[in-house]
């Protein structure tokens, strides 16, 4: 079950030292052995041989082209995706601009730009934890198994809420927010796992138990996995 750990790996980033003591406890508590390739995002492209993508925190990345065009083929080719911090976001870009046909930008990636589907929180949220609430019935509902949860952030960007509504129009729904009405959980039900999250659920405890969203992406991939190969064809878009 091969999987590409999406991100340009850097021992600086917390989120991307815990990755190889969360895939061995899947392996040992789950008995779920994932094959991680690390990818970086100028390299992204092509990922289609992939079981599973996920694209980590990291942000600003080398190449945001290379995120999008990640977020887009596990999109389009039913391949369970996760995606957390500055995925979650580049999963937003490229749903707003291949699916919506919106012409956005990250804020942090193009400041010049005219129109922003990213923008900086009112608060930066790097180094804090913070209460998210679930939407009942959701799919992160589900995998938590609650109405809410406190996850732990490092990020100072979130979804520009003058798209919300677009987005939600075209089959994103955003069922996980902050006290404020912040975004901080999308997905995709039409696809059979396409997951993101602002805060990052690497951090979660001693990074010996992997979060409930981890194993359930990690679940999904071993299901596609076990699938015959004629039972992967096809697209799934958005909407």
């Amino acid at each position: 079950m091969r999987i590409a750990l999406v991100g340009d790996r850097s021992p600086g980033v917390r989120s991307h030292v815990r990755v190889p003591s969360l895939l061995e406890a899947l392996r040992e508590r789950d008995g779920i052995a994932l094959d991680p390739y690390w990818i970086p995002t100028p390299e992204a492209d092509g990922l289609e041989r992939f079981d599973g993508i996920w694209m980590l925190p990291g942000s600003p990345y080398l190449s945001e082209k290379g995120a999008v065009a990640a977020a887009r083929t596990a999109r389009e080719h039913g391949i369970p995706f996760l995606g957390t911090c500055g995925g979650f976001q580049h999963m937003l870009l490229e749903y707003a601009r291949d699916v919506c046909g919106l012409r956005v930008a990250h804020a942090e990636n193009e400041p010049q730009a005219e129109e922003f589907l990213l923008t900086p929180l009112a608060c930066s949220l790097a180094g804090h934890e913070g209460l998210v609430r679930l939407a009942a019935g959701s799919l992160i509902g589900r995998i938590v198994g609650a109405a809410t949860t406190v996850e732990a952030y490092n990020c100072s960007y979130g979804l520009n809420p003058a798209h919300k509504r677009t987005l939600e129009e075209h089959g994103l729904v955003f069922s996980g927010h902050a006290d404020d009405g912040g975004v901080r959980v999308a997905e995709l039900p039409s696809h059979p796992f396409f997951l993101a999250t602002l805060f990052q659920p690497e951090l979660a405890g001693d990074g010996r138990r992997p979060h409930p969203v981890i194993a359930a992406f990690a679940a999904a991939v071993a299901e596609r996995a076990a699938r015959p190969a004629v039972g992967r064809r096809g697209t799934v878009s958005g909407g």
